[in-house]
């Protein structure tokens, strides 16, 4: 079970339950951050995780089992980072049931190579263009190497790139929750944040740590 470490805090930043995500993406740690609230104190750390084969669960294990080994075997992180913070990492699915579930895991290099209209050509010849998405969070507290995976899930349907204006966040544009008639993308990052994958996930992750 997660527990939130404790220190002696003497101020209400130190009171505040931290993580450590790891990621390079800023516009993850402020979806998080967010989602998260102001008992929380969400801060990013960019480690160069290995791209892992298999299913989520699993490589959602492994990448936290790495960032944790990134964290003790090196003085400077694991001092500013390592006694107080919950270590949390995320891998982020896009499965298609028409495919059987791929891209899955690897829909970082889908998108890359295909873009957002090719992932929505995948489907042209299917009937079925529904899909979950899902967001594999281990959150390690004692750096014992055995992370937990919580998961968070929501169905839609792929559609044609639709966005607001500024840039698009990942596959957004193409993924229409179902029940609305708005993609993630088309979205107010406060309305998003109240029915993605990641604020499923992290919510859940909230929760366990708070008990």
């Amino acid at each position: 079970m997660l527990a939130a470490k404790k220190s002696g805090a003497a101020t209400a930043a130190d009171n505040k339950i931290k993580i450590l995500f790891v990621t390079g993406n800023e516009n993850k740690k402020k979806e998080v951050q967010q989602i998260m609230g102001e008992q929380f104190q969400v801060d990013s750390l960019a480690i160069d995780l290995p791209e892992l084969q298999g299913e989520i669960d699993e490589i959602s294990k492994e990448k936290c089992r790495i960032a944790i080994q990134n964290v003790l075997t090196d003085p400077k992180i694991a001092y500013k980072y390592g006694s107080e913070h919950v270590i949390v990492v995320e891998d982020t699915s896009l499965c298609f049931n028409a495919l059987n579930g791929m891209p899955g895991p690897y829909i970082k290099w889908f998108l890359e190579k295909c873009g957002h209209e090719g992932l929505n050509k995948m489907l042209v010849e299917w009937e079925d263009d529904c899909c979950d998405d899902g967001c594999g969070c281990c959150g390690e507290v004692e750096l014992d190497l055995n992370p937990k995976v919580i998961r968070g899930e929501t169905t839609g349907d792929i559609v044609l790139p639709r966005s607001a204006e500024g840039p698009a966040f990942g596959w957004d544009p193409i993924f229409q929750p179902t029940g609305f008639t708005q993609t993630f993308a088309e979205m107010t990052k406060e309305q998003k944040n109240t029915i993605s994958h990641r604020y499923k996930a992290f919510q859940a992750l909230q929760a366990a740590l708070l008990e």
